[in-house]
C-alpha cells in the first residue's frame, strides 16, 4: 500500500473523516483512511445523540445525498423524537438518542464494506507538498504515502490540551494522545491558525441514580427515522431519558471551585461554544437563575453508563463529584469519568473555497472542527462535501457545491467561508433564510437527484423519492379539484370550533385551515377511500398536508430566493483586484481582498460590505 498513489487520503476517522472516506470511495476514487486508532472510528466524543434543532435537517440532507450518517443513526438508535412538532414544518427537527458502542461499530462495518477504501492506523505528522500542491502525507513512523488529494478532518486532536481543574495534559480526547506537526507546517505555509475550546460532562453509573425522583422523557409514541431508505426501520421499543435540575446548593458548591477552574483563572483563553456553555459558565452568566435543567441520557441499550447533558465542565473532579451528589436523584452517584475541557487548533475557514479546498494549497481540503465548527452533524456534512470534491477534482469532474436555498449544508459552508468564525460554529434554523424551503421532510426531493448524478445515491433511491413525491402531488391535486358538501364537512368543522360553510367548496380550501389536520379530513369517506385505494403511507400524507397548508408561504419564499440568487450567477473574475475600486469603502476593499468571493451574491454576505459597496462593484463590473 505504501508504494500506491491514492486518489484521496482522509486524515482522521471521526464523523467528518468517516463521511469523507465513504464519499470519496463511493464516487469511484481509490481512498485511504488514516486514523490514530482504528478502534475509535466514528466515536461519539461527547453526547450519544444525532440530530436536533437544524442538525436533524443536516442528517437528512446527508442521507438524501447518499451519505451514511442517517443510516447509522437509525440502526444504532435507542430513542426517536421529532422536536418542535408544535411549530410549523420548517422547524421540525428529528433527533435520536444513540447506542454509543453500536454507532461506532455500525459505522466501521459500513466503511469496511465500502469498495475502494483502505485503512491505516498511524498519526499523520505532516503533509507532502510540492509547488503549492499536496502530493501525500507523512506519518509519525516516517512513512510517506502519496496521494492526488488530502482531506484533513483532525477534530480536537491538533495540539489538543485537556483541562480538569488545575490539571492539564496533552490529548485529543480522553485517553487518547494529541496530534502534532500539522499545525506548525500549515502556519509556515501561510495559513492563519487559532485556538478553540469545547467541553464534555462527566459520565456516571446509571445504577447509582434514583430515577424515581426525576421526570421521565420517553420517545415519540409513533417514532419516525432518519434515512429515506427502507433498509432501516422505525424503533419498536425505546429507552427513556430523564430530566432533573440543579439548585442553589449545587451552584454554591460549584462556585467553591471557581478559583481552580481554568475557565476563570486565565489558563483557558480560547472561546467555547456559546450555545452549549459549561455549567460554571451558566452559573456565572445567569446568576439570577436558581436552577438549570440536566438531561440524563443512557449511552446504549445494555450499558449502565449515563451521559449528564447540561453539566459540561472543566472544574476539578472533586468539585464535580461533590456538586453532582447534591442534585436530586444523584445523591449516591458514582463516576465513570469526570468532565473536562479541551483546547485545540483550528484554521479560519475563510481560507477555503466553497468546495472546502484550501486557497493556498491545491488538492488539500479541510472538514469538521478544523474549520471552527462544533457538532457531529456539522462535521459529517463537511466531510461529505470535502470527500466528494476531493474525488471529483482527481477525476477532473465539475466541482459540487450547494447554494443557500438548496440545503442547510449550503448555508453552513457559505457562512464559514464567507464570514469566518471566532467561536465554535453551530447550525440553527435561524441561520437559514430559506428554512421553509429547507425542511427535513423534503431533503430527498431537494438533494437525491444531485446525489444520483454524483454516483452516491442509487437509482432505486431516486425512483423511491420520485414515486413518493408524485403520489403527494396527486393527492394535493385531489383536494384541489374535488368538492365537499356542507352537510359532510360542517360536523367536522364544528367539532374543531371552526366556522361552518354554507355551500359546497373545494376540499383544498377546508384542509388549508390551520386547525384542520389530516385526521379530520380522513373522516370524509371519499378522502379515506382515496388513501386506501392508492395505498398512501405516512410520508406521502405528511407531504401533501404540508403542501396544502403552507403552499402560500413556500411559493413566497421560493420567489424571494429566485430574486436574491440572481446575483449568484454574476461571477467575479478570479484574482479580481478589489483595491482598484477607490469609490468603495476601505473596509469593504480589505474584506473582499481577504475573502476573494467568487460571485457578487457571496460578496454581499461578507461582514463589512454594504449594499452601496455592492452597487459600486456592479457598476465597476459593467452591470
Amino acid at each position: 500500500m505504501f508504494n500506491e498513489v491514492y486518489d484521496v487520503i482522509v486524515v482522521g476517522g471521526g464523523h467528518a473523516g468517516s463521511e469523507a472516506a465513504a464519499a470519496a470511495a463511493n464516487t469511484g476514487s481509490k481512498t485511504l483512511l488514516v486514523t490514530m486508532n482504528i478502534q475509535n472510528i466514528a466515536q461519539m466524543s461527547c453526547n450519544p445523540a444525532m440530530g436536533g434543532i437544524a442538525k436533524g435537517q443536516i442528517v437528512r440532507e446527508i442521507d438524501a445525498l447518499g451519505g451514511y450518517s442517517g443510516i447509522v443513526s437509525d440502526t444504532s438508535a435507542i430513542q426517536f423524537k421529532m422536536l418542535n412538532k408544535s411549530k410549523g414544518p420548517a422547524m421540525w427537527s428529528p433527533r435520536v438518542q444513540s447506542d454509543r458502542m453500536r454507532f461506532a461499530e455500525d459505522w466501521r462495518l459500513l466503511l469496511e464494506g465500502t469498495p475502494n477504501l483502505d485503512f491505516y492506523q498511524d498519526m499523520v505528522s505532516g503533509l507532502l507538498i510540492e509547488n503549492h500542491k499536496v502530493i501525500g502525507v507523512k506519518t509519525s513512523l516516517g512513512i510517506e504515502i502519496k496521494a492526488k488529494s488530502v482531506v484533513l478532518t483532525n477534530g480536537t486532536f491538533l495540539n489538543g490540551l485537556i483541562h480538569i481543574g488545575d490539571k492539564n495534559f496533552g490529548g485529543g480526547r480522553a485517553g487518547e494522545r494529541a496530534a502534532t506537526g500539522i499545525t506548525e507546517q500549515l502556519v509556515d505555509l501561510g495559513f492563519e491558525s487559532g485556538r478553540m475550546k469545547t467541553g464534555t460532562p462527566p459520565r456516571v453509573d446509571g445504577r447509582s441514580l434514583d430515577y424515581s425522583k426525576m421526570l421521565e422523557q420517553p420517545g415519540d409514541v409513533n417514532p419516525e427515522k432518519f434515512s429515506y431508505l427502507d433498509i432501516t426501520k422505525p424503533l419498536e421499543t425505546q429507552r427513556s431519558c430523564h430530566m432533573t435540575y440543579t439548585s442553589l446548593e449545587v451552584h454554591n458548591l460549584l462556585r467553591e471551585g471557581f478559583d481552580r477552574s481554568p475557565m476563570f483563572n486565565g489558563r483557558i483563553q480560547s472561546l467555547g461554544p456559546r450555545y452549549c456553555p459549561s455549567i460554571e459558565d451558566k452559573i456565572n452568566r445567569f446568576a439570577d437563575k436558581d436552577q438549570h435543567q440536566l438531561f440524563i441520557e443512557p449511552e446504549g441499550w445494555n450499558t449502565c453508563e449515563v451521559y449528564v447533558n447540561g453539566f459540561s465542565t472543566s472544574l476539578p473532579e472533586d468539585v464535580q463529584f461533590k456538586a453532582l451528589r447534591s442534585v436530586v436523584g444523584f445523591e449516591n452517584v458514582k463516576f465513570f469519568r469526570p468532565g473536562y475541557a479541551i483546547e485545540y487548533d483550528y484554521f479560519q475557514p475563510t481560507q477555503l473555497k466553497h468546495t472546502l479546498e484550501t486557497k493556498l494549497v491545491a488538492g488539500l481540503y479541510f472538514a469538521g472542527q478544523i474549520n471552527g465548527t462544533t457538532g457531529y452533524e456539522e462535521a459529517a456534512s463537511q466531510g461529505l462535501m470535502a470527500g466528494i470534491n476531493a474525488s471529483l477534482k482527481v477525476q477532473e469532474r465539475e466541482a459540487f457545491t450547494l447554494k443557500r436555498d438548496e440545503a442547510y449544508i449550503g448555508v453552513l459552508v457559505d457562512d464559514l467561508i464567507t464570514k469566518g468564525t471566532e467561536e465554535p460554529y453551530r447550525m440553527f434554523t435561524s441561520r437559514a433564510e430559506y428554512r421553509t424551503l429547507l425542511r427535513q421532510d423534503n431533503a430527498d426531493k431537494r438533494l437525491t437527484p444531485k446525489g444520483y448524478n454524483l454516483g452516491l445515491a442509487s437509482e432505486k433511491r431516486l425512483k423511491r423519492m420520485e414515486e413518493k413525491h408524485d403520489a403527494a402531488e396527486k393527492f394535493v391535486k385531489f383536494f384541489e379539484v374535488t368538492s365537499v358538501k356542507p352537510e359532510v364537512i360542517n360536523p367536522i368543522l364544528e367539532s374543531k370550533k371552526s366556522a361552518a360553510v354554507k355551500q359546497s367548496g373545494k376540499r383544498f380550501k377546508v384542509f388549508a385551515r390551520p386547525n384542520i389536520d389530516m385526521v379530520d379530513v380522513r373522516k370524509i369517506e371519499s378522502v379515506e377511500a382515496y388513501i386506501q385505494d392508492n395505498n398512501l403511507d405516512r410520508e406521502v400524507m405528511e407531504q401533501a398536508e404540508i403542501q396544502v397548508k403552507y403552499s402560500g408561504y413556500i411559493a413566497k419564499e421560493k420567489n424571494n430566493a429566485d430574486k436574491l440568487t440572481r446575483l449568484e450567477y454574476v461571477k467575479i473574475p478570479e484574482n479580481f483586484d478589489f483595491s482598484q475600486i477607490r469609490s468603495m469603502s476601505y473596509e469593504a476593499r480589505e474584506k473582499l481582498k481577504k475573502i476573494q468571493p467568487t460571485t457578487v451574491s457571496q460578496a454581499s454576505r461578507i461582514s463589512g460590505v454594504s449594499p452601496n459597496d455592492i452597487s459600486v462593484l456592479l457598476v465597476y463590473m459593467g452591470r
